[in-house]
């Protein structure tokens, strides 16, 4: 049997992180994870060169159901006191736009630093090792053994247990539900759980013309309706409108526009796009009626200019004619028709709505939107308010964060709260 002041189920980015800053305060730590490798998740992210935070983070950039419950955990962490560990390891970074911050050479970089910012800390590393049950022993906070923990390692004792575990994204990496299962194994309220930064699909009918069209990427804004909460009720107000790149896919939409978008979303309602955000397309079909000889499809090619591919420009010119009137003809003059059909034209183009049928699922989200239920956590250390001496931190709990390195941000805040506020075993020396 193993006793241990804090066991941590987790070795991802948040599980590393609390780990260390426990275990450098002076905490006996025992982190284990059922994967052989440490930190996939991180090992992949980022095309292999990790997004590892981002410099303008803010409350505003999380999705939970619980909007200000992260409030607390990123203040006491910042993107800055990330980068200052990340140079402190003489890691080399850089900047990309909106505020994303690289390494230079590897992810691998960051798991390495992670890893030695335990070893510092003296923690127990045990992998592969999966946990089959977490049991509260009802003791009091005085007690030294608050936990029991089945493990393939033998029966461990804990005084405080902290479950790291993330969500369902990337299964091919070995990702579950354990967390979400225990936690409500244990009396906590679960956010159901769903893909978030994720492509988005289409039925096979309404994809059909656009199939051609995969690989064609460009920049637009997409917005859908806000979703309700757990509760039915609907916030006021649309979700944040996104300005990004948009990939067009074999069976739907990818890119970072959609992936931000997909976090919002839900079954049944519309995407709006705005595939020229930078030009009114009907505003400049009309002032080019007037002397204009010239067939709609030439007009309509020069107007979105080189911000739409020409394949999918003619394509889309080719759909929404027939759709919106008879003699709305691409080959039709541009001076004979009617201001508003060239108004719905350009409508469709400026805002092209459609529903999407589903998304690409775990296996292509980038992280689990949902979870525990942040109302029942201490928003200062992590801590169950139902278990004491039970933590959530990282992708386990309902907090996501907006794509850009935003829920690596939230990995090691939550992590560095946890850390904090974990203590030694009463009567026990640290260490």
């Amino acid at each position: 049997m193993s006793s241990y002041d804090v066991v941590v189920i987790g070795a991802g980015a948040a599980g590393l992180m609390c780990a260390a800053v426990a275990g450098q305060r002076g905490l006996k730590v025992l982190l284990l994870d059922h994967a052989p490798k440490v930190a996939e998740k991180i090992r992949i992210s980022g095309g292999g060169r990790c997004n590892f935070t981002n410099r303008e983070v803010t409350p505003a950039n999380f999705l939970s159901e619980n909007p200000h419950f992260c409030r607390s955990a990123l203040a006491g962490f910042t993107p800055q006191d990330f980068l200052r560990l990340v140079e402190r390891h003489g890691i080399a970074w850089h900047e990309k736009h909106r505020g994303q911050l690289f390494c230079d050479h590897s992810a691998n970089d960051i798991i390495q630093m992670l890893l030695r910012e335990c070893d510092a800390g003296h923690v127990t590393r045990w992998q592969p090792c999966a946990v089959q049950a977490v049991r509260p022993l009802g003791a009091a906070d005085s007690d030294a053994v608050r936990f029991e923990i089945d493990s393939d390692r033998g029966l461990i004792h804990a005084h405080q247990v902290v479950i790291a575990t993330g969500g369902l994204a990337i299964p091919k990496i070995g990702a579950t539900d354990f967390g979400q299962k225990l936690a409500a194994q244990l009396g906590h309220q679960i956010v159901p759980l769903r893909p978030a930064l994720v492509p988005l699909t289409f039925a096979a009918d309404t994809w059909a013309p656009f199939v051609p069209m995969a690989g064609i990427s460009l920049e637009v804004e997409v917005s859908t309706p806000a979703a309700p909460n757990a509760k039915g009720k609907r916030p006021k107000g649309n979700a944040p409108l996104f300005l990004e790149d948009l990939l067009f896919t074999h069976r739907g939409l990818s890119g970072p526009a959609i992936l931000q978008i997909s976090s919002y979303w839900q079954p049944g309602q519309a995407l709006t796009l705005n595939l020229t955000p930078q030009r009114d397309l009907a505003g400049s079909l009309k002032q080019a009626k007037t002397g204009s000889r010239k067939q709609l499809s030439t007009e309509w090619a020069r107007a979105l200019g080189e911000a739409v591919p020409q394949r999918l420009a003619q394509t889309w010119l080719a759909e929404q004619t027939v759709r919106i009137s008879p003699s709305l003809r691409p080959d039709a003059a541009l001076a004979e028709l009617k201001d508003k059909d060239l108004d719905a034209l350009g409508q469709s183009a400026n805002a092209w709505s459609i529903v999407p049928n589903g998304t690409e699922g775990y296996a292509k989200a980038e992280v689990t939107a949902g979870g525990v239920d942040t109302r029942e956590l201490s928003s200062q250390s992590m801590e169950s308010k139902k278990v004491p001496g039970l933590y959530f931190i990282g992708e386990v709990v309902d907090v996501t964060g907006w794509l850009g390195g935003y829920n690596f941000q939230w990995a090691w805040a939550s992590g560095v709260a946890c850390g904090r506020a974990l203590s030694p075993t009463p009567g026990a020396a640290a260490g």
